[in-house]
């Protein structure tokens, strides 16, 4: 079997059904194929040590959902010190004060004092003011957008315009900064790589906020319960230990598919999710293939799709019927 490598651009997939919880499957997936693709890159093969740096992975994904809510707080304080200071200025001259409505925005005050934004933040030795002239640049980009001046300008003072204001604001200057990117990726060699699906998380939680609910609003939780860790574990191992098993399963069922094509990223990736289809009995063997063919078009070549996508339709129709795969096939929908 050859296999011509493919070095894959680790850019973070979009994940549109953004769940309530933080680390969800479709963010373990991603994990688990960058850390399977580096596991073999790795000379020194130690599947304890990566096991460790998935869950390590992980957690560090959440470390930067924090941080990120945390950037809005930054600005926010930012934006308070220069009304302070200009409402000095007007007292002293005699001149109009100035308006408080961005400093006082009822969103960005309610994020700050959140209390589990602040318990957590509080462990953690990195934070904003290492970064001031960041967050001032970032304040100054703000102040200068028409985004800002329609908010200034409008009457609307609710909380849900603070709060739509904010998530505007995060869209417009905070998803798409290169210069905001390269700061994060010198703090965490992970933190490039995931900011893209965790900016989602980050917008799901701004929408979610609600006035009644004060300090104690929930941002998402880490995990869910101790289901979908074991679901990374388990999915990771199978992967990994099962590796020459789900190698010839491609191998019996490629007769009709160039297998010498495929990039190295397209084995992993089909390696993966056949681990999937045998070792989690309840989910359905179609959301698999779905869900791996999906991150073959991030992480491998323009023509990967088509080809993982009929590959592991045709190995799980093999597996189920020679009983190796005990989980119902869909049928093929008709072509019209």
């Amino acid at each position: 079997m050859q296999i011509f490598t493919f070095l894959p651009n680790f850019a973070t997939l979009n994940v549109e059904n953004v769940h309530k919880i933080m680390i969800n499957r479709e963010l373990i997936r991603i994990k688990i194929v960058q850390l399977t693709y580096a596991y073999y890159q790795n000379g020194n093969r130690n599947l304890d040590a990566a096991e460790k740096e998935l869950l390590f992975s992980l957690s560090k994904a959440y470390h930067l959902y924090h941080y990120l809510l945390a950037l809005i707080v930054a600005v926010s304080k930012e934006a308070r010190k220069h009304y302070e200071l200009d409402t000095a200025k007007a007292k002293r001259e005699g001149l109009p004060l100035p308006p408080s409505k961005f400093a006082d925005n009822k969103f960005a005050m309610q994020l700050e004092e959140n209390e589990q934004l602040c318990e957590f933040m509080s462990t953690q030795k990195q934070t904003w003011e290492d970064d001031v002239e960041l967050v001032r640049k970032l304040y100054s980009q703000i102040l200068q957008s028409k985004i800002y001046s329609d908010y200034m300008d409008g009457d609307d003072s609710s909380y849900e315009s603070d709060r739509e204001l904010w998530r505007k604001l995060y869209k417009a200057f905070v998803m798409e900064n290169d210069e905001l990117d390269s700061v994060l990726e010198e703090k965490s060699l992970y933190w490039n790589d995931d900011k893209e699906i965790v900016d989602t998380f980050v917008l799901k939680t701004i929408k979610r906020f609600e006035p009644e609910n004060g300090s104690k609003q929930e941002l998402l939780p880490e995990y869910k319960d101790d289901e979908d860790k074991d679901f990374a574990r388990k999915l990771f191992r199978a992967t990994i230990l099962n590796a020459d098993q789900y190698q010839r399963y491609m191998s019996e069922t490629s007769r009709n598919w160039d297998f010498s094509r495929l990039a190295y990223m397209d084995v992993v990736i089909m390696q993966i999710a056949i681990a999937e289809m045998l070792t989690f009995p309840n989910i359905p063997i179609n959301v698999t293939i779905n869900e791996y063919v999906d991150l073959s078009k991030i992480y491998s070549t323009p023509k990967s799709s088509g080809y993982i996508n009929g590959m592991l339709d045709s190995i799980a129709r093999h597996l189920v019927g020679t009983g190796v795969l005990l989980k119902p096939m869909a049928d093929k929908p008709k072509k019209k």
